[in-house]
């Protein structure tokens, strides 16, 4: 029987586990959250995925839910563990035993503009004021964002060359004058540092050789939170929805949002018409437009 330790570098199960994701093109971190999904599984088994029964698939995702993983999380766990099931190991049955969560579709948080400066300001540093300013700014996902080059800067055409984006997908963001002038001051300092090396990371780690960690954004904004008095749950994602919400409501045509955003459906950007209070302001509701025939006026909006 071929073994998934969680206590070793690499097993047989494991390794064809990964050719198998590549060879159907899954994104590097797609295969990492596959793997670690997986030895979860196995850990909580005690014993190598591939000998599990509908029955430990059953108790483990009671153990989930009893255990308060996020709805998120638990379909994540059922994506990896359908992958193992199906392709791996060929064990439709074992599949179809897995349930997925309803996961209730959240507004997302947003920034007010006055908040978003605020937030910037207060950023421990310019090099994490340029990173957010990237995630504000372009409406990159923190990923995103952790894995730009130096290269990806293109100030000839004013664009960011987003490569491997969310589903493998490559696009272009847009760079503003104002974000451009930020990237530059960063850069100077960068190379003050001789942290930036030549066709390098934007935003190098701890060491310039790696690019710096989602976990050191996320920390950076709620540092810069609790430092600008902002009392909103907010994550490097939040500027994201920012960008997109702001840009809804200075008039930006949706379509265009979901190309910068890089949303293969139109409904996902849609979500940010809910959370626009200026859309919502703008519209004149059916009780405005029977005042206003009843009393012989046009409505406003």
């Amino acid at each position: 029987m071929t073994t998934f330790q969680t206590n070793a570098p690499i097993t047989p199960l494991r390794q064809r586990m990964q050719q198998d994701m590549v060879m159907r093109g899954l994104g590097a971190h797609t295969q990492q959250d596959y793997v670690r999904h997986v030895r979860n599984f196995a850990a909580f088994l005690g014993r190598p995925p591939d000998s599990a029964t509908a029955e430990d698939i059953r108790q483990y995702q009671l153990h989930q839910h009893e255990t308060g993983v996020g709805p998120a999380t638990i379909n994540s766990t059922v994506s990896a563990l359908r992958f193992l099931f199906t392709v791996t190991l060929n064990r439709r049955d074992l599949s179809r035993t897995l349930v997925i969560t309803r996961n209730p579709r959240k507004l997302p948080d947003v920034l007010s503009v006055e908040e978003a400066a605020r937030l910037l300001e207060a950023a421990p540093g310019i090099k994490y004021k340029a990173a957010l300013g990237v995630a504000y700014g372009a409406g990159l996902r923190v990923s995103e964002v952790a894995h730009l080059k130096i290269d990806d800067i293109d100030s000839t055409r004013m664009l960011i060359r987003v490569e491997q984006g969310k589903g493998r997908k490559d696009r272009n963001a847009m760079l503003s004058p104002q974000l451009l002038e930020l990237l530059r001051l960063w850069w100077r300092e960068g190379k003050r540092r001789g942290v930036m090396l030549p066709h390098g990371w934007l935003f190098p780690g701890r060491s310039c050789t790696d690019p710096i960690s989602s976990r050191q954004l996320h920390r950076a904004v709620q540092e810069a939170a609790e430092v600008a008095g902002i009392h909103k749950r907010v994550s490097p994602h939040t500027l994201r929805h920012s960008f997109a919400t702001h840009l809804l409501e200075d008039g930006t045509d949706i379509r265009v949002i979901q190309v910068l955003l890089g949303h293969s459906k139109l409904e996902t950007t849609a979500l940010y018409a809910k959370v626009s209070t200026r859309t919502i302001h703008a519209v004149a509701g059916p009780l405005d437009r029977l005042m206003a025939l009843m009393e012989g006026k046009s409505p406003d909006g």
